[in-house]
C-alpha cells in the first residue's frame, strides 16, 4: 500500500518545488545531514505532509520534540496569542516578564523535588534554547558544586559519562563522546570526563576519584541505538553519587516528558536525580526551548548576578509554548496514553519480530522502541519504510528507531505495523 493521497495538492511556505528546495539546501547550506529525499510542507498531529498530499506517519517525532503531536491546537493557539497579543517578543533580561515567571514556577512544579538529600528547598529553574545549552548548564553546576562544595581544585574536575552517550554538538560536549565523527577535526577538546560503558556499575565505581564531582547519563540511550541499561543500574548509580557526594544529572531531552510512558523515565527505578534536563518536547516543537531543574540549594551555590546569562533563553514566546505544553502533558495524561500505546506497539512489533528473519532484538519503554536488525543496516529498512509512508531513521546504524508522537492511536499503530511486515517480513 503506498502512502495515502489527498486530491490536491499541499500549500506550505513557499510555491517552490521540491527541485527547488533540494538545490537552495545544497547550494546554500552546510551538508551535516544526510537527508531523505522529502520535503514536508505541512506536519500535523501524527502526519507529515509533501506537496502533491501523500501522507506520511511520523514514527520520529522530531527525536521527542513532537511528543504533543505537531501543531497542537492548545499549544499553537497559545503561541499565536502571543504573537498577536504583542507579548511574545524577546526582551532585555534587564526586566522581569509575567512568561517567563509563570513558566519557571510550572516547570519547578512539574518535577519532583530534586536533590532531596540537600533538603527539601523547592525546585529552581535555568531555561536556554536547544537542549544542548542545558547540558552545558548541567555541567557547570557539577564542575562548580565540585569546586565550591568538595574542595577540588577548579581545573581539576571530573565528570563521568557514558560510551555511545549523545548529549549535543558543543566543543564541550562533543569532547566526551565515543563517536569518532563527531570529534575529528575539532580539537582542542574540552577535558574533564571520564567515559565508561553504558550500564556497567562496576566500571563507574572504578572511575571515581577525589576529582570526580558528578555523573551525567541517559536513563535510555537514543542515538547510542536504543539501549536499555541493565534493571538497577540507575539505582546503583543514585547510590553511588550519597556515597561519593557526587551529582547525579539525568539528560530526559530525549525520553523525559512521557516518552517512556512515565513523565520522567528515571521514575521507571523509583529514584530522583540532583538536576534533570528538558528539552525537545518542552514547547511542544513549536521553539527552541531547554531548561536544566535542580534543588534551590544548588542552583542558588552556583549561579549568582552575571555567572550566566542568555539572550533568548527564556524569552517570552517560548515561555508561553512551554506553559501550554506542561498543561497539555497534564490534561491529556501524556505519559499514561505513552505506556498503553507503547504496550500494544511493542507486542505487536514482537510479534512480526518472531516472524521476521532480519529482527535480531526489539527494547524499550513506552513509545521509545528500537528493532534491531541482524545484518546491521537498519538505513535500507529505514528507505523502504519511507516508500510506504513512514518516516523512521536508524540508531547507530544497526537499529530501527520508533518514536512516534504520544498522540498516536492504535489505528495508526495499525498503519505502521502493517508496514513493518512488508519491509521485515515479506522482503
Amino acid at each position: 500500500m503506498t502512502a495515502v493521497r489527498h486530491a490536491t495538492g499541499t500549500k506550505g511556505f513557499s510555491s517552490e518545488s521540491d527541485t527547488r528546495i533540494f538545490g537552495m539546501e545544497e547550494g546554500f547550506g552546510a551538508h551535516h545531514y544526510d537527508r531523505i529525499g522529502l520535503v514536508v510542507r505541512q506536519a500535523k498531529g501524527c502526519w507529515l505532509i509533501d506537496e502533491k498530499g501523500n501522507r506520511y506517519l511520523d514514527c520520529l517525532a522530531a527525536y521527542s520534540a513532537a511528543n504533543p503531536g505537531h501543531h497542537h491546537p492548545e499549544i499553537t493557539r497559545a503561541a499565536m496569542d502571543a504573537l498577536t497579543g504583542n507579548y511574545a517578543s524577546v526582551l532585555s533580561n534587564v526586566v522581569y516578564s509575567d512568561p517567563l515567571g509563570v513558566f519557571l514556577s510550572k516547570a519547578a512544579e512539574f518535577a519532583p523535588q530534586m536533590g532531596p538529600r540537600f533538603g527539601n528547598h523547592g525546585n529552581k529553574v535555568l531555561p536556554k534554547n536547544g537542549g544542548v545549552e542545558s547540558v552545558e548548564t548541567a555541567i557547570k553546576t557539577m564542575r562548580y558544586y565540585g569546586y565550591k562544595q568538595k574542595g577540588i581544585k577548579d581545573g581539576d574536575q571530573e565528570i563521568i559519562v557514558f560510551n555511545n552517550n549523545f548529549h549535543g554538538r558543543t566543543i564541550s560536549v562533543v569532547s566526551f563522546s565515543t563517536s569518532e565523527k563527531y570529534r575529528q577535526g575539532f580539537g582542542p577538546l574540552t577535558p574533564g570526563f571520564v567515559s565508561v560503558e553504558f550500564g556497567n556499575l562496576d566500571a563507574v565505581k572504578a572511575a571515581i576519584n577525589k576529582n570526580t564531582c558528578g555523573i551525567l547519563v541517559e536513563p535510555l540511550q537514543g542515538e547510542g541505538g536504543m539501549k536499555v541499561p541493565p534493571a538497577g543500574f540507575l539505582k546503583g548509580l543514585r547510590q553511588l553519587c550519597d556515597d561519593h557526594d557526587l551529582l547525579l544529572v539525568a539528560d530526559e531531552i530525549q525520553v523525559g516528558m512521557g516518552r517512556t510512558g512515565k513523565k520522567f523515565c528515571f521514575e521507571h527505578e523509583d529514584i530522583v536525580p540532583d538536576g534533570v534536563i528538558l528539552g525537545k518536547a518542552l514547547s511542544g516543537g513549536l521553539v527552541p526551548l531547554s531548561v536544566f531543574i535542580t534543588n534551590a540549594r544548588i542552583m542558588d551555590m552556583v549561579f549568582t548576578k552575571g555567572s550566566d546569562g542568555s539572550t533568548f533563553g527564556g524569552y517570552p514566546l517560548a515561555c508561553v509554548a512551554g506553559t501550554a505544553s506542561l498543561e497539555v502533558f497534564e490534561n491529556e495524561k501524556l505519559a499514561e496514553r505513552s505506556a498503553k500505546m507503547g504496550a500494544i506497539l511493542k507486542e505487536k512489533i514482537e510479534q512480526v519480530a518472531t516472524r521476521s528473519p532480519h529482527v535480531k532484538e526489539v527494547r524499550g519503554k513506552g513509545l521509545f522502541i528500537g528493532i534491531e536488525v541482524k545484518e546491521g543496516n537498519a538505513m535500507d529498512f529505514c528507505r523502504k519504510l519511507l516508500n510506504l509512508g513512514m518516516i523512521v531513521n536508524d540508531s547507530h546504524g544497526h537499529t530501527i528507531r520508533i518514536s512516534p508522537p504520544l498522540v498516536i492511536n492504535e489505528e495508526e499503530i495499525d498503519y505502521m505495523v502493517e508496514r513493518l511486515e512488508k519491509v521485515l517480513i515479506d522482503n
